[in-house]
């Protein structure tokens, strides 16, 4: 298994280069199920995720050639003829469920097995099965399985609306809704940039679809999808985590640069959180540059659907607190249970404090290195950033939670100042006990 070692106290000169969306790509390739052909998506990350759905998608018939060196995904969907997605890949990532709404739209049946994911809180897919259900699916559930069909000629449509809103039901939904006989409404529907991108990409593939970032989203089903080429959008997560790490890192005074992101996509309230904190930040198409202040103003957050504050950068605003003179409060209205990174943080002496679904961080407390583990993709590269802050040595376990979302990570850093390398280590070893 590998770890991040990192040492700590170098600062982060940048530039930091932002990646495709992972969050946006695979559902571009679950869209490439629909088409009878040949579908190109380029800047695709290179990840786990990717390679694992690509395998997903194969299993079903489709052709799939990833080159991760051309960040280019290029899906032969002219025979799909196995629609089943199986428990043996479902398990490793919960976007896998998308074959769902893509089996259903392109063969009229799906065989899919219940997902797995990142190890926190619940995240059930009752909202893609109901709102299945509600276009005419006949769904039934055995040994661990989602078993769908449509009527003949396919789903029929109909309206459904999702409490709370979800970007992965609203995806899928879609993905079932384009090739119905009959029209099709999503109420409460997601507005993330996501979402919209991979919208607009249905869009150019023939489907007829409005209301694409609003909340109710309104489609007419079609006979059929065209294979379409489409360039995926960058990822607005990461784009996020980089500035925060610029702040977090970087020398209070000097300009750091994150490249080839799109800064329309982080909403509203992650700007002015920021803007908030005394840090300078400049705008300008595809590159964002940030200023550290020499003690940032500690700001509270709560998160929310787009273009709310995103449940995703989270972890990483708690780390930009520990930094700040003062108290501020970290607080998730999306999940219940996402704060397993706390006692890891607690580990490198952060002042952190979990009641219910609010974290509050004193900040001002020296950061110190220590072993800590990942739990998920978000919490394991909030403690990459403590470490790149903290007094010595931090190792980082279990990073294959990282790798599901962050490109070359390591080398990026690196290249930017940071003092970081992957090792392997034997999870299980027994440890050399100090007497």
């Amino acid at each position: 298994m590998d770890k991040l070692v990192i040492h700590g106290g170098q600062p982060l000169e940048g530039p930091l280069r932002v990646s495709g969306s992972k969050n946006t790509a695979l559902p571009l390739m679950a869209a490439a199920v629909l088409a009878d052909g040949k579908t190109t998506i380029t800047n695709v990350p290179n990840l786990r995720d990717v390679t694992t759905f690509s395998k997903v998608i194969q299993v079903a018939g489709p052709n799939v050639q990833f080159d991760p060196d051309a960040h280019t995904v290029s899906i032969d969907a002219t025979t799909v003829d196995h629609p089943v997605a199986p428990y043996e890949l479902v398990k490793k990532m919960r976007a896998s469920f998308y074959m769902l709404g893509a089996l259903l739209g392109r063969c009229g049946e799906a065989k899919v097995s219940l997902p797995g994911g990142c190890a926190w809180g619940p995240r059930p897919v009752d909202l893609h099965i109901k709102g299945m259900r509600e276009f005419g699916a006949e769904i039934e559930l055995d040994e661990g399985y989602v078993i769908a069909r449509t009527p003949k000629g396919g789903l029929r449509g109909g309206s459904f609306r999702m409490e709370p809103s979800s970007v992965g039901a609203t995806v899928n939904l879609l993905l079932g809704a384009v090739t119905a006989a009959g029209p099709s409404k999503i109420e409460n529907a997601a507005m993330e940039p996501d979402v919209v991108a991979f919208g607009e990409a249905l869009k150019e593939m023939g489907a007829q679809i409005s209301g694409l970032g609003t909340r109710t989203i309104e489609i007419q089903g079609v006979d059929q999808l065209d294979p379409v080429d489409v360039r995926n959008t960058p990822d607005r997560i990461e784009l996020g985590t980089y500035m925060l790490m610029a702040l977090t890192a970087g020398a209070p005074g000097a300009s750091i640069d994150v490249t080839h992101g799109n800064h329309h996509h982080l909403g509203h309230a992650f700007k002015e959180a920021v803007d908030a904190t005394g840090a300078d930040v400049l705008y300008d198409d595809d590159t964002v540059t940030l200023t550290p202040p020499e003690t940032p103003e500690p700001v509270s957050i709560q998160t929310a659907t787009y273009p709310g504050f995103p449940t995703d950068l989270q972890a990483q605003w708690t780390v930009y607190l520990a930094l700040c003179d003062g108290t501020a409060t970290v607080t998730d209205t999306i999940y219940d249970d996402r704060f397993k990174h706390v006692p890891e943080l607690q580990r490198l002496g952060i002042d952190v404090a979990v009641k219910g679904n609010t974290a509050t961080v004193r900040g001002g407390e020296p950061i110190k290195g220590a072993k800590v583990m990942s739990t998920d993709l978000r919490a394991s590269v909030s403690l990459v950033m403590a470490g790149m802050v903290a007094d010595g040595t931090t190792d980082v376990l279990r990073v294959y939670h990282l790798d599901r979302g962050y490109e070359d990570l390591e080398q990026k850093l690196q290249d930017a100042g940071i003092d970081i390398h992957r090792e392997e280590y034997d999870e299980f070893a027994e440890p050399e006990l100090e007497r």
